[in-house]
């Protein structure tokens, strides 16, 4: 079953530069592993950013969260570039999508 992870966060003030640069590395590393599926970020009006990823599975997921670059931003996240975050990570029962006139269900 595929893996969904939502990321809510806020940055510490005068980060975004550096945050850019370690994103933009994520994401290019998150697109790379076995798994993925997609990743799309968004920012409200109010600064909180949120990011939504899916892998094809748990295994894929869990080599995202624990590959050791990916643990090392992490930490750069906790120390140097968020005010604030919290991780939602669920698997998807099902999924049922429209497009072009046409209605899938999974």
């Amino acid at each position: 079953m595929p893996i969904l992870t939502v990321f809510r966060s806020r940055l510490k003030p005068g980060v975004k530069t550096e945050y850019d640069v370690l994103a933009h590395e994520m994401s290019m590393l998150a697109e790379a592993m076995p798994g993925f599926v997609s990743e799309k970020t968004f920012t409200s009006a109010d600064g909180e950013r949120v990011t939504i990823v899916i892998f094809d599975d748990r295994n894929s997921h869990l080599a995202w969260r624990d590959h050791p670059r990916h643990r090392s931003a992490q930490e750069a996240g906790q120390t140097l570039l968020y005010a604030e975050y919290h991780v939602y990570s669920a698997e998807v029962d099902y999924e049922y999508s429209f497009s072009d006139g046409v209605a899938q269900r999974s």
